[in-house]
């Protein structure tokens, strides 16, 4: 439970870490994170003496497609959030990672054939209810806020088809390692048009570039740990400390404004959360019961 805690709440500071990185620009940024995290994924690695496992993984061109889509759908997803920090609408990024769960589980349905609980769906009914509010009190779809949560899920769902095999630290190695020629490009343009904000803006500001690398990692890892230790349940409420922080991050320290329909929007979404939250909790119950009821004799030796 204490990893749990600390990568969603490290995921809840994020907007302070990468408001600080101002005035690089969102792709810069998303070029630094991309090549610092793969040096420090691949310094973790040495020091574990954890290579065996990517030689027999070359072979396996299948598993290393899913791995390049899973990779350009959290680039993309990166992009979205820094842009979103940067340009002031934090409250749309905690939007999307509310969203996120919903989106997730009607993704289940379209693309993977999933059966769905009778509250599972009225969950997604009142998302989408939400969904429709905030785009007409807002004059405009939250195309940002839902791009996140499209792309995360997609990226979750992706990683669940062809990542299983993978460690956290392996699976986010090969994604920087196909994205980093990417990245490399990335910055010779934004260098060769003058506009590289690295070593431009003292060294507290270059270090906390360099450190994007440490801040992807290092809760993604806990993250890990967490998910091998607890219920995927208790997984899945802790997460929703994340855009909670991360909202009031937006609204008490950074001066965004929300409007009362907005969080009217934010409350609709939230009864959507609280839904599929007592939906997951009495599913893990009637799964414990049943499990419970099978006589000792009847299970496999």
């Amino acid at each position: 439970m204490l990893f749990g805690f600390a990568a969603y709440g490290i995921w809840g500071l994020f907007p302070l870490y990468f408001d600080a990185l101002k005035p690089a620009s969102p792709w810069e940024i998303l070029a630094h994170r991309i090549l610092w995290t793969l040096l420090f994924c691949m310094i973790l690695l040495a020091v574990l003496r954890d290579i065996a496992w990517l030689r027999p993984l070359l072979r396996r061109p299948r598993l290393m497609a899913g791995i390049t889509i899973a990779a350009v759908v959290i680039a993309f997803n990166w992009v979205l959030y820094v842009t979103a920090v940067t340009s002031g609408n934090t409250s749309e990024a905690a939007l999307g990672y509310f969203l996120n769960p919903l989106v997730t589980v009607a993704l289940g349905v379209i693309l993977l054939g999933e059966q769905l609980r009778p509250l599972q769906w009225v969950a997604v009914a009142i998302g989408l209810v939400a969904g429709i509010y905030l785009a007409l009190v807002g004059g405009r779809v939250p195309l940002m806020a839902l791009g996140m949560a499209f792309s995360f899920a997609i990226y979750s769902l992706t990683k669940k088809k062809v990542g299983a095999s993978l460690q956290a630290v392996q699976g986010l190695t090969l994604e920087t390692v196909i994205l980093a020629p990417v990245a490399a490009g990335i910055l010779l343009v934004i260098s060769s048009r003058g506009g590289l904000a690295f070593g431009a803006h003292g060294a507290t500001h270059t270090w906390l570039l360099v450190g994007t690398g440490v801040a992807t990692a290092v809760p993604l890892l806990f993250f890990a740990a967490a998910a091998r230790r607890i219920p995927l349940v208790s997984v899945g409420l802790i997460q929703f400390i994340t855009p909670v922080m991360q909202l009031l991050v937006a609204v008490l320290l950074l001066g965004e404004v929300m409007s009362a329909q907005r969080w009217i929007g934010f409350g609709i979404v939230w009864v959507a959360l609280v839904v599929l939250s007592i939906d997951s909790v009495l599913a893990l119950r009637r799964g414990r019961r049943a499990a419970a009821a099978i006589p000792a004799d009847d299970y496999p030796r």
